[in-house]
This record gives C-alpha cells, sequence and structure tokens, in this order.
C-alpha cells in the first residue's frame, strides 16, 4: 500500500521534566513557569501559515502526532485547542489516528482522561524497562510500578495504546530482556516499540562511552538480542512491522506508516521536520530547535522555519528506498519510478536477494516491492546506499 497520497502533522512539544542520558531528541528543561498561551499563538500561527502555503486541496488530515520532549506534560486544553485549529484547517478524516507520547509518571497519568476527552485517540508510553535499576541508569523519572500503573491507566481511557522498551542495554541478559518482554505482553498490547540502544552523538552517553565507563554487548549479543525479539514478539501475535515496531495485524501506528511510505507531512513547534509538496515539488523543512527562538521567529515571520530545501528526483527515491526498507510489506519501485523516475538497476536487486540480504516480490498487484531479509534488516543503511548507487533513469 503506497502513502503517497496521505496527510498528516507533527506537532512538537520540547519539554521535559528531565533529560535522559542517552537522549539526542530536541528536548529542554523549562528554569521556570511555560508560557503556554505563548506556544498556542505560535502553533497556530504556523497552521495558518501551511494552510495558506498549501492551499485548499489538501486531503483531510490521516493522522495528528504530538512528540517530544513530553507531549503529556502539555495541558490538554493547549493539545484539544491546538486539534480544533488542526481540523478547521484541513479537516480530519473519519478514522483519524491522533497520538500522543507520554511518560509514565503519576503527573503525567493524572493528565490520561482529559487527553482523550481533548481528542488525542492513541497513546504512546515511554516506559523503556520494567527493571528499576535500569531505569535508574537510563536517567527516568518513573519506576516499574510508576510504568505499570501508566500502562493500566492508558487501557481505561484508550482504545489504542503502545509503549515503548528499551533493550541491549549495559549489563542486561538475554533472559533478563525475555523476562522484561513476558511482562510486557502480560499488559495484552496491540503495539509494541522495541530500541536497540544506540549511543548518539552528543549526549551524556557518549561521554561515558568514550571514556571506557559504559560498555553495550558484543554485537553478537546485539543481534542475539535482535532476533529473540522477532522470535517472541511473533509468538505473541505482535509480528513487526517495521524494524523497530510490532503490532497486531491492523493496529500498525498510522503516522509513523505515513513516514516510512513517504507521504507529506506539516512539521510544527520548535526543531520540528516536515516534508511537504508545493506547486508539484517537493520539501524538507525544519524549524528553529531553541523554544524561545523559535517563539520569536513565529512571531516576526509567522513560522518557524529555519530550513526549507526542495528535493531533486534522486534524493526522494534515496529516501523513499531508506525508509520504505524498513517495513516488512517493503517499498514499491513502481511507485519510486512513478514519483521520481528513477529505478534500480537489476543486478544490484539479484546480488542482494543472492547474498540472501534483500527479497523480492508481488503483493495485491503492487509489483516489484522489495523489502529486506531478516538478515538484511541488520544492515539496512549497506543495502540502501548499494540500491541508492543503483539508481538510474531514462537519461542516464
Amino acid at each position: 500500500m503506497s502513502g503517497l497520497q496521505e496527510f498528516g502533522v507533527y506537532v512538537h512539544w520540547p519539554f521535559c521534566a528531565a533529560k535522559c542520558p542517552y537522549c539526542d531528541f530536541n528536548s529542554h528543561v523549562s528554569n521556570g513557569p511555560i508560557q503556554e498561551e505563548d506556544f498556542l499563538k505560535a502553533y497556530i500561527a504556523e497552521i495558518d501559515h501551511w494552510a495558506t502555503i498549501l492551499g485548499p486541496d489538501m486531503p483531510a488530515l490521516s493522522s495528528v502526532f504530538f512528540g517530544g520532549g513530553t507531549p503529556s506534560l502539555m495541558s490538554p486544553q493547549l493539545v484539544g485547542d491546538i486539534l480544533q485549529t488542526l481540523e478547521s484547517a484541513w479537516g480530519f478524516q473519519d478514522q483519524i489516528e491522533i497520538s500522543l507520547e507520554a511518560n509514565p509518571q503519576s503527573v503525567d497519568a493524572a493528565n490520561f482522561q482529559d487527553l482523550a476527552l481533548a481528542g488525542v485517540n492513541r497513546l504512546s508510553i515511554g516506559v523503556q524497562s520494567f527493571d528499576d535499576g535500569a531505569l535508574q541508569a537510563l536517567g527516568r523519572l518513573h519506576d516499574s510500578v510508576q510504568a505499570r500503573k501508566a500502562i493500566n491507566i492508558a487501557r481505561t481511557h484508550f482504545d489504542r495504546f503502545s509503549f515503548d522498551l528499551i533493550y541491549a542495554r549495559p549489563n542486561q541478559s538475554l533472559q533478563g530482556w525475555e523476562d522484561e518482554l513476558a511482562q510486557a505482553f502480560a499488559f495484552g498490547p496491540e503495539h509494541l516499540s522495541l530500541y536497540q540502544l544506540t549511543i548518539e552523538p552528543n549526549t551524556p552517553y557518549k561521554r561515558l562511552y568514550d571514556a571506557g565507563k559504559l560498555r553495550l554487548p558484543e554485537e553478537s549479543l546485539a543481534v542475539d538480542f535482535y532476533e529473540r525479539t522477532q522470535e517472541l514478539c511473533l509468538k505473541a501475535g505482535l509480528p513487526a512491522y517495521e524494524v523497530s515496531n510490532h503490532a497486531v495485524p491492523g493496529q500498525e501506528a498510522r503516522h509513523n506508516l505515513l513516514y516510512w511510505r513517504y507521504g507529506t507531512f506539516v512539521g510544527i513547534g520548535p526543531g520540528a521536520h516536515g516534508r511537504v509538496k508545493i506547486e508539484d515539488k517537493r520539501y524538507s523543512t525544519l524549524t528553529q530547535a531553541i523554544p524561545s527562538k523559535w517563539l520569536e521567529n513565529v512571531g516576526y515571520e509567522g513560522h518557524g522555519v529555519i530550513d526549507q530545501q526542495e528535493l531533486d528526483a534522486f534524493n526522494q527515491a534515496t529516501e523513499m528506498l531508506l525508509m520504505g526498507l524498513r517495513l516488512n510489506n517493503g517499498v514499491s519501485l513502481a511507485d519510486i519510478e512513478h514519483e521520481t523516475g528513477y529505478w534500480v538497476d537489476n543486478d544490484i536487486i539479484e546480488n542482494l536477494q543472492v547474498e540472501g540480504l534483500l527479497e523480492a516480490f508481488d503483493k495485491q498487484n503492487n509489483i516489484n516491492l522489495l523489502r529486506a531479509s531478516q538478515k538484511g534488516r541488520l544492515l539496512l543503511n549497506t543495502i540502501a546506499q548499494l540500491l541508492s548507487d543503483g539508481l538510474t533513469t531514462q537519461d542516464q
């Protein structure tokens, strides 16, 4: 299924109660009270800006995603006001997915019911671990009791919810991870996001790692973590539909699928990315990351965009490959060629098939689908680069 015609909005809330040592997202700890009225005015201004730029012919929104930062720290009133503005600007599809990221602390969980009443219909909870020692090491402010309580509260107020866990952590055993997965499955989730811990630049974990004070599992053990995760999730009825995301069929995250299927999305808020089409040209957009400067930019310009670049056909084809290969359903070469005029040299595809890294198949009359094999998912960047190197057009 192609997501090229789908349309979503990403709303970035940049504030957290504390900065986790592994996190490289655009998140900030406020030194004082946050003036939500100022942020609401700025969000509304950005929505109005994009509604004007994109024009009246956009489809109704299929998804809205509040990310961060910690959006569950937003007041439900602010969330509701933003949603009302978005609906007025573009309209909502009947089955729109409105997701919000939440932390399990009691102050966040107390907002869950009101967030549902404000219009959020899917919650994504940053549990990260059910082990208290690991939570402390990860810099999380909640403990395992709060995590379990938050999941149960979410189940009460949301038909759809998900939670995140991190594996391949320092000193973590494979058996310990299997035990945590068993605890996760006991909640009967229809969606789980399971991420391998990575060391990101400019983070406290990176400095500890470089100083030899933080050690991750050896590569072979990390592979064991990944493969065991796939096995246990499949057995639990939560097959991977993307490298790090597992769901009961039909419960996949619609907004994330929009990204991976290369749909159109507007990014609003500090540090938000977007991919938009203006007069049949596709652009990448990025807003000012520092909250105070973003507010200033929006006040002066009516938007916070500081970088808007046209993506040529080759870059679009490369992005479509990189994103689509993450999906279990693969990426359509027919979509890539229709959208960009590029296709991949067959010899490269055949070589990767012979090596057991790539699978080519037909599904539901959508010809020339490519997907990474189970083995290939461990080498996605390499595969995407090889396929990108093999992109060609009629003019070449």
